[in-house]
């Protein structure tokens, strides 16, 4: 079993915590109230580095907006930025690299080495697996979301209403990681109270995607992937020299330095045993061809050659980024628990202890990355690591909070409750609602989640992707046999599964709730939820003699073949409503 205690040691009981998180950020909490906490979770405010955030983050919120406008007469596939695979694998890569990369793994390496490598590179292998299996198709049945095409050749209702749930399930795991990471960063940037930062993170979410829409975050994509490379490249080399100019001096001295000594270069402090390491790498790995915001990202391509190409291209950015964050995390340990750096990067020591351990930094492992670039670029640097990693999350949360609006709006409401009914005004305003009801539970999720490590909550979500969209999508796309009641079964119980083993699992039954033992041994329950999630599908369908089964099968060949070249006219061997293919107004490119 993984070895994380994502409580930061502290073993606090989560219902307690989240009560005075919540007393806090409403104000009856005050700075002076408790000078230890006041000294342990917030760095000095620096002038600096406040400034070179807000004019980063500007920056990028202007380049974005002003994109959009000037590419509004492009907004349907086949305009300029659809038909252009490098504008589209920067869009690609940007929507997929978020904080909990350059954060979460750089926090995992800072506290347990090696084995945080197993989170890059389990994300990376998604996406061979996407240009292999997922991108033609998906370009070529050409719809807008994934409950689209799940509902091409079957009943819509109860397969619509499996899709939204999983796509929520996931866009919340998924948004908890980004509000943590994000609150970390304002609460040490901006010495403000955890909640408060939380709180002012989803205000500024909600307004943004509410008012703002998807057309702006395109570009903000293509911005925040070239801020995020050349951010975290300026990081990576900036450490290697401080590190004796090489990456062996830097390994060495993380290793002379960090409390496992040379076993943080070695396999194993992280995870324990074959099965928790297979389980996890299915995850990371599956889970990628199952996000529904980034399968959202294939629909808006001219062609499958321009989705190919975006996707290669996306590869080679997201790869290079997964090798730096390998490089900060080892470079924090070299930097941060060098007793010559200022005092301010640690937590005072509890009674009785001698020096700093590894989770004694300002705002928790997480921060290592930003504690990093203060420790060697200062407060320039300091201010421009945080605002690409807040960028990084604005951007992030705000696809998922539309894939998760959409969801609930288009879905639940428009396609499932109202059969096609429902007005595009109606649509509209459900969709909107659906923002802030999802943007304000993330805010609470957030708080809940204080001190978890937010790689090791995106891999829960990744773990739901993949119990429950993945083993849909690939019946769909590649088994004839599939019908309603095996896609309605098998991803019901792939996705509850996935559900209730990380319901009683370590990260939430013992490390949230406060109990002695989880229920579920396994952190990661990708293994056993995604064999749930295929085995349901398979027998369910093969046990199905009903004659809409036997249509379902028979209309396999029409949507394989339009799934593999394409179609003029963009029809289909079961065309959805009017409604179903296009996405609601205010919300297309």
């Amino acid at each position: 079993m993984i070895g994380l205690d994502p409580t930061g040691g502290r073993g606090r009981p989560a219902i307690p915590a989240l009560v005075g998180a919540c007393w806090l950020a409403l104000g009856a909490g005050s700075a002076s109230a408790d000078p230890v906490v006041s000294r342990i979770d917030r760095a000095p405010v620096d002038g600096l580095a406040i400034a070179v955030f807000a004019v980063l983050v500007a920056l990028t919120l202007t380049v974005g907006h002003a994109m959009a406008w000037w590419m509004r007469g492009h907004r349907r596939a086949g305009g300029a930025l659809e038909s252009d695979p490098v504008r589209n694998g920067f869009a690609i890569a940007g929507e997929f690299m978020s904080a909990a990369s350059l954060l979460g793994i750089a926090g995992l390496i800072y506290s347990f080495g090696f084995d945080g490598l197993v989170f890059s590179v389990g994300w990376l292998m998604g996406w061979p697996l996407i240009l292999m299996l997922v991108a033609d198709p998906l370009r070529n049945l050409g719809r807008y979301t994934f409950a689209d095409v799940a509902a091409l050749r079957f009943r819509p209702g109860p397969v619509r209403s499996f899709a939204a749930v999983g796509s929520l399930a996931t866009v919340f795991f998924y948004l908890i990681a980004q509000m943590v990471g994000a609150g970390r960063l304002i609460q040490v940037l901006f010495g403000l109270p955890y909640p408060t930062a939380v709180i002012v993170v989803g205000v500024l979410m909600i307004l943004y995607v509410t008012f703002g829409g998807l057309a702006a975050t395109v570009w903000m994509q293509i911005a925040k992937a070239l801020f995020l490379i050349v951010g975290t490249s300026a990081l990576a080399f900036a450490l290697v020299i401080d590190g004796s100019g090489s990456a062996d001096g830097l390994f060495t001295r993380a290793a002379a330095l960090h409390p496992a000594g040379p076993g943080l270069l070695a396999p194993g402090g992280f995870i324990g045993g074959p099965v928790e390491a297979v389980s996890l790498g299915c995850a990371l790995m599956f889970g990628t061809a199952g996000l529904p915001h980034i399968l959202m990202r294939f629909f808006t391509i001219a062609d499958t050659r321009v989705a190919r190409r975006a996707i290669m291209i996306a590869t080679g950015l997201i790869g290079y980024f997964y090798l730096l964050t390998f490089v900060i995390g080892f470079g924090a340990i070299a930097v941060v628990l060098d007793a010559a750096r200022p005092d301010h990067l640690h937590m005072p020591p509890g009674p009785g202890a001698e020096g700093f351990s590894v989770a004694q930094i300002v705002g928790g492992a997480n921060m290592a990355a930003i504690h990093a670039a203060d420790a060697v670029g200062g407060r320039l640097l300091f201010g421009l690591v945080s605002a690409v990693a807040f960028t990084t999350i604005l951007t992030v949360v705000v696809g998922l909070m539309l894939a998760g609006a959409t969801a609930i709006g288009r879905d639940l409401y428009a396609l499932s409750l109202a059969r096609g009914r429902a007005g595009e005004r109606d649509e509209l305003r459900v969709t909107r609602i659906a923002m802030v009801v999802v943007g304000a539970f993330s805010v609470v999720l957030g708080i809940a989640f204080e001190d978890h490590n937010v790689a090791l909550i995106v891999s829960l979500a990744f773990t739901i992707a993949a119990s429950g969209n993945f083993p849909v999508l690939m019946a769909i796309m590649y088994w004839r046999g599939t019908t309603t009641r095996g896609i309605v079964v098998g991803g019901w119980l792939g996705l509850g599964g996935a559900l209730a083993m990380i319901a009683t699992g370590p990260v939430i039954w013992r490390d949230l709730f406060g109990h002695e033992r989880a229920l579920f041994p396994y952190v990661n329950p990708g293994l056993f939820s995604m064999t749930l999630g295929f085995v349901g599908i398979w027998l369910a369908s093969v046990t199905d003699r009903s004659a809409a089964g036997a249509r379902e099968r028979a209309s396999y060949l029409a949507q394989s073949v339009q799934a593999q070249i394409g179609s003029a006219s963009g029809g289909t061997p079961a065309d959805p409503p009017p409604l179903a293919q296009d996405p609601p107004r205010g919300f297309e490119k």
